[in-house]
C-alpha cells in the first residue's frame, strides 16, 4: 500500500525533485507493513519537474517579530501571478504618472516671472505670452506621445525608440536624459512641495533640506510597498490638489469678469532686490526655458504602459490627454491671474507665486491653507512618478544588459527594489548639495528631457520614412512626429544655450559619461556571454581533482573536511596543509596528526613571519602551476557561530580564504561548515 505524502500530489506520480522518501510502517502482526512515500513539505509540486516554495515560516521570537514588522512597513509579499491585480486603471493611473506634470503647474509660472523679473517688472507681461507658447509644445509633445504609446506598448519611452530606430548610441542617450531626469524630478518635486508648506510656515525654512530628505525616505518606503498601494496612497493628494487649484482659477476669473480684481501689492523689497538686466532675446529664452519644466513628467505614461489596465495602450492615451488638458487649464490661468494682480516672485523663496495669487484672490482662510497644503503634498508626491518611471527603464536597460542586473530584480511587492533604492539615495544626494533651492535645481532639470524627447520624435520619424509603403496613415504619423521633433529639438537647443553657464553643462557632461558606462557594462555581459575558455572540463569524466585541505588543527570542523575529501577524491589526490610559525610548532603538530591516524599526505609550511593567508594562498598557487592539468579543490573548514556576537570571538580565517581564492582562476572552493551549538 502507498500513501502521498501530500494532499497536492496526485499519488502514484513519479517525482524528480529529490524531496521524497519511502517510510514501511510495520504492522502488529508479521509482514504486515505499509510503505508510506513521505514529502518535504517545504516545496509544494505543481507537476513532474516543476516545484514551488511555500512561504517559509519566521524562525524564532526575534524571527516572527522581524517578519511582521517588515510585512507592517512593506506589505504582504505579492506572487508573481498577482501582477494583473498590480495594475491600475485611468483614475489611479492619473495620480501615479500624471502628478509630476500636473504638480508643476504650481512652480512653472514662477520660474518664468524669476528670469523676467531680473529685467524689470514690466518685463513679466511676457509671462502669458510665453506660457502660451509653452502650452503649445506641450500639445504636440502630447500628440506626439500618443503614437510612441500606441507604436511601442511594451513600455520604455524615448528610450526604446531611438534604440529601435536611431541605434543603440542614440538609445543610451535617451536613455541616459531619461534616468537623469528622473532623478531631478524627485529633487525638484519634493523641494518645491517643502516651498509651499514654508511659504504657509516660514518658521520651517531653515529645516527644508531635513524635512525632504524624510519625505524622500518616506515615498522609498510607500514605492517599496507596489505600484497599486502607492497608487491608493497618492491618488487622494492629486484629486484635492486639482480640486482646490481648479477652484482658484475659476473663482480668480469670476472676480476679474464681474468687476472686483482684489488689490495687491507686493513688497518693495521685492520689486527692487533684483540687478537690472537688459530684455534682450536671451533673457525671454532663459525665461521659456524655466518655464519649460512644465513639460517633464509627460514621457512617464509612456514609459508605463505597461503599469495599465487592459486595454492598456486605450487607458494610456487617455490618461495622456486628460493630463495635457488639467495641465494647461491651470497653467494658463495661473499665468493669468498672477499678470493681473501684479504679483512679483519673492527673491527669498519663502513664499511662492502660488501662495500670492491665492491670498490675493481668497484671503489667508481655511481655503488658502487647503490649497497651500493640498499643492506641498502634491509637490512632493509627484516625484513618485519618477519612482514609476526610473525603477521600470532601469529594469529594461539591465534586461538589455546595460545595467547591473540587480535593477531586473523585483522585490516582495513586485516593485523594483533596486532602481527605487538608487533614486531615491541620488535624489537625496541632491537635495542636500543644492539645500533644497527650487531655483538651482531647475537649470539642471530641463535639458535631459527634452533631448530624449527629440531622439524619440526623430526616431518615429525616420520610422515612418522606412515603412512608407506598409503604413498607410504614414504621412500624418510622419508630420505629428516631424513637428514633434522640431518643436522639442528647438527647445532643447534653447535650454542647453540659455542655461549653459546656470547648471546645464553639468547634464550634458553627466548623459556622455552614463552612456560610456552602460557601454562598458554591455561589453563586459558581451564578452562574458561569448566566454569559449572553461576553467574547469565540462565533460566529467576528464575532471581529475587535486584536492588541498587547510587545517589549523584537528579538531571536529578539520577532520569534517578531510573526510568530505576522502569522500569525492582518492587518497593520493589529497594534500592537507598545515602553517606553523617555527619549526618546533611543525614537529608537535606532525606528531598530533600521527597519533590520530591521519592517512593523508601532510605538508607543513613554516612561517617566519607569522603569516597566515599569503603562503596558504602561495602554495596552492603552486599546487596549480604544478598540476596544469587537475581541477585543484580546496576544502575550507569553518566554524559558523550561531550568535551575532560570536563572530567577533572567530579570526574569520576560512571567510578571508574565500575572499581571496574567488579572484584565483581555475580554482574551487568547497566550504565544509560546523555549526556550533548550544
Amino acid at each position: 500500500m502507498v500513501l502521498p505524502g501530500s494532499d497536492n500530489d496526485p499519488p502514484n506520480t513519479p517525482s524528480d525533485s529529490g524531496l521524497e522518501w519511502k517510510e514501511v510502517i510495520r504492522g502488529a502482526k508479521p509482514g504486515d507493513q505499509v510503505i508510506r512515500i513521505a514529502r518535504q513539505q517545504s516545496f509544494r509540486t505543481v507537476r513532474p519537474g516543476l516545484i514551488v516554495p511555500r512561504p517559509p515560516a519566521p524562525k524564532g521570537y526575534s524571527g516572527r517579530i522581524l517578519s511582521n514588522l517588515g510585512r507592517t512597513i512593506f506589505g504582504t509579499p505579492l506572487p508573481s501571478a498577482a501582477e494583473l491585480s498590480e495594475r491600475v486603471g485611468i483614475p489611479r493611473g492619473l495620480s501615479l504618472f500624471a502628478s509630476d506634470n500636473i504638480s508643476s503647474s504650481a512652480y512653472a509660472t514662477e520660474e518664468i516671472m524669476r528670469v523676467l523679473i531680473m529685467a524689470s517688472v514690466s518685463a513679466l507681461t511676457l509671462t502669458v505670452p510665453i506660457t502660451l507658447a509653452i502650452i503649445l509644445i506641450l500639445a504636440i509633445v502630447v500628440l506626439s506621445d500618443r503614437v510612441v504609446i500606441a507604436t511601442y506598448p511594451g513600455g520604455g519611452g524615448s528610450y526604446i525608440v531611438a534604440y529601435e530606430n536611431l541605434g543603440p548610441i542614440a538609445g543610451l542617450v535617451a536613455a541616459a536624459a531619461l534616468l537623469t531626469d528622473y532623478v531631478l524630478t524627485v529633487a525638484v518635486s519634493v523641494s518645491a512641495g517643502i516651498a509651499a508648506l514654508t511659504s504657509a510656515f516660514p518658521g520651517l525654512h531653515d529645516r527644508r533640506v531635513l524635512f525632504a530628505v524624510i519625505v524622500i525616505a518616506l515615498m522609498t518606503i510607500v514605492n517599496l510597498r507596489g505600484v497599486r498601494e502607492s497608487g491608493k496612497v497618492f491618488m487622494a493628494p492629486t484629486y484635492v490638489y486639482l480640486l482646490s487649484v481648479l477652484s482658484l482659477v475659476a473663482f480668480g476669473m469670476y472676480r476679474l469678469l464681474t468687476g472686483d480684481a482684489p488689490e495687491y501689492q507686493a513688497p518693495q523689497e521685492w520689486t527692487t532686490a533684483h540687478t537690472a538686466a537688459p530684455l534682450t532675446l536671451l533673457l525671454v529664452f532663459r525665461a521659456f526655458a524655466s518655464g519649460s519644466v512644465a513639460l517633464t513628467g509627460v514621457e512617464a505614461v509612456s514609459n508605463g504602459v505597461p503599469s495599465f489596465q487592459q486595454p492598456e495602450v486605450r487607458n494610456a492615451q487617455t490618461t495622456l490627454i486628460i493630463m495635457g488638458a488639467l495641465f494647461a487649464t491651470i497653467f494658463a490661468g495661473l499665468s493669468f491671474l498672477a499678470g493681473r494682480v501684479g504679483v512679483v516672485p519673492d527673491p527669498h523663496e519663502v513664499e511662492t507665486v502660488l501662495s500670492q495669487i491665492a491670498r490675493a484672490f481668497t484671503g489667508q482662510n481655511w481655503f488658502y491653507y487647503l490649497l497651500q497644503f493640498s499643492t506641498a503634498l502634491l509637490l512632493v508626491l509627484a516625484g513618485n512618478t519618477a519612482f514609476n518611471g526610473f525603477p521600470r527603464l532601469a529594469s529594461i536597460l539591465a534586461q538589455d544588459r546595460y545595467l547591473p542586473r540587480q535593477f531586473m530584480f523585483r522585490g516582495d511587492r513586485l516593485a523594483f527594489t533596486s532602481g527605487i533604492i538608487v533614486l531615491s539615495l541620488t535624489a537625496a544626494l541632491l537635495v542636500w548639495v543644492y539645500e533644497g533651492s527650487v531655483t538651482n535645481l531647475i537649470p539642471l532639470y530641463t535639458v535631459g528631457v527634452f533631448i530624449a524627447f527629440t531622439l524619440s520624435q526623430t526616431g518615429l520619424v525616420r520610422r515612418w520614412w522606412l515603412r512608407r509603403r506598409e503604413e498607410r496613415s504614414w504621412v500624418a504619423r510622419l508630420a505629428v512626429n516631424g513637428v514633434g521633433a522640431a518643436a522639442t529639438g528647438g527647445v532643447a537647443i534653447v535650454i542647453g544655450v540659455s542655461k549653459f553657464a546656470l547648471g546645464a553643462w553639468m547634464v550634458m557632461v553627466l548623459i556622455p559619461i552614463l552612456v560610456g558606462v552602460m557601454w562598458a557594462i554591455h561589453r563586459h555581459y558581451l564578452h562574458l556571454a561569448e566566454a569559449s575558455t572553461p576553467e574547469t572540463p565540462l565533460d566529467p569524466r576528464s575532471i581529475h581533482l587535486r584536492v588541498v585541505v587547510p587545517i589549523a588543527n584537528l579538531g571536529l570542523p578539520a577532520r569534517q573536511a578531510l573526510a568530505y575529501a576522502q569522500a569525492i577524491a582518492a587518497l593520493e589526490q589529497i594534500i592537507a596543509v598545515h602553517v606553523a610559525e617555527d619549526e618546533e610548532r611543525a614537529d608537535k603538530f606532525r606528531r598530533s596528526w600521527q597519533e590520530f591516524g591521519m592517512q593523508a599526505p601532510l605538508v607543513i609550511i613554516e612561517s617566519p613571519f607569522r603569516s597566515l593567508t599569503n603562503p596558504l594562498i602561495a602554495y596552492i598557487d603552486a599546487v596549480r602551476d604544478t598540476h596544469p592539468s587537475d581541477t585543484v579543490t580546496v576544502i575550507l573548514p569553518e566554524y559558523v557561530p550561531r550568535r551575532w556576537w560570536e563572530h567577533l570571538i572567530h579570526n574569520q580565517t576560512a571567510l578571508r580564504l574565500k575572499a581571496a581564492l574567488l579572484f584565483h582562476p581555475g580554482i574551487v572552493v568547497i566550504d565544509v561548515p560546523y555549526h556550533l551549538r548550544d
